[in-house]
């Protein structure tokens, strides 16, 4: 975090519900985020990393996820 003081209250100016309602989601998905990405260096930390032959090839990932991405948004003609 910023080594500055924050800003006083009376400067600030307040937000909407519908903004403040967004930031609080995406702060907790951030940090849920954030503890499953812990959680899974703390298992490497523990157990070692996985056999190659349990995981599953980047590339393939990869094109699973483009395809998410191409079902969320559908190309325009």
């Amino acid at each position: 975090m910023s080594e500055q003081p924050a800003p006083s209250a009376a400067r600030r100016l307040p937000l909407e519900a519908a903004a403040v309602d967004g930031l609080r989601a995406f702060a907790a998905k951030t940090r849920a985020d954030a503890d499953r990405f812990a959680a899974v260096l703390e298992d490497i930390a523990t157990n070692g990393l996985p056999a190659v032959e349990d995981c599953v090839p980047w590339e393939e990932l990869r094109e699973a996820h483009v395809a998410r991405l191409a079902a969320q948004r559908p190309a325009v003609a």
